[in-house]
């Protein structure tokens, strides 16, 4: 197995990478290579490269063509829950293929992230991508007030709203294997769930309400059964 990074694209002049310190210490001190051996550097993007370790940092040998991505984009907009739940949901749903990750601030949200929250989110996404060995590390927006968020999606992909308590279509059921759309965005809500305000305004942007189950998921477990159901229908091939 060989160690991943995520590097910038400022990281990379033609064949050589320039490691950052911490990168260097990780790969010397903590997974112990020394140089001449061999790590995977990522961009992040879709590339990725197998570097041997140099003095001066690492010497591209090869390009690796990996590609471990799900069939369909998934846009997951999360109304944020309580404590470091957020970490938690952005660590399992990258490593179960999600593509964007929108923090939203619905009525009922008690965290109000402050600016160093994002920096956190981001960098937990680099580390699950490394992990589970993807070529792309999730975007994940700047947290938004909910109605602003749905407000700003201009692609025409099916949306849809999970809702407790309803009797609405199972998402397992919105969701063909055989005629998979290339996109979709999907929302879930905090604790406590949406507003009636909410959910009509989540109507009125033809997000299509959805359950997920006749039990009441917490609201860190909603987004990760719902990349894990979806994972599960693209792959299932």
């Amino acid at each position: 197995m060989l160690y991943r990074l995520v590097i910038t694209e400022s990281q990379r002049h033609h064949d050589q990478i320039i490691l950052q310190p911490d990168q260097e210490h990780y790969l010397r001190r903590v997974v112990r290579l020394n140089d001449g051996q061999s790590f995977i550097a990522i961009n992040g993007r879709g590339n990725g490269w197998q570097v041997e370790l140099t003095t001066t940092g690492g010497t591209i040998i090869a390009e690796m063509n990996d590609d471990r991505e799900l069939p369909i984009q998934v846009s997951l907009m999360v109304a944020l829950p309580k404590g470091s739940g957020f970490d938690d949901i952005v660590r399992c749903t990258t490593e179960l293929g999600v593509s964007r990750l929108y923090p939203i601030i619905s009525d009922r949200t008690l965290l109000k992230p402050k600016e160093n929250k994002l920096v956190r989110w981001r960098k937990i996404a680099e580390e699950a991508s490394e992990q589970c060995e993807r070529f792309i590390v999730p975007y994940i927006a700047p947290p938004l007030p909910f109605l602003e968020a749905i407000q700003h999606i201009e692609d025409n992909s099916p949306r849809f709203i999970a809702v407790a308590r309803n009797t609405d279509k199972h998402l397992l059921n919105c969701l063909n294997s055989a005629d998979l759309p290339s996109q979709i965005t999907i929302v879930t809500g905090c604790e406590g769930g949406w507003t009636t305000k909410e959910l009509q305004s989540a109507i009125d942007h033809n997000f299509q309400p959805i359950t997920l189950g006749k039990r009441i998921l917490r609201a860190v477990t909603a987004p990760i059964a719902i990349m894990a159901l979806i994972s599960a229908i693209a792959e299932n091939k």
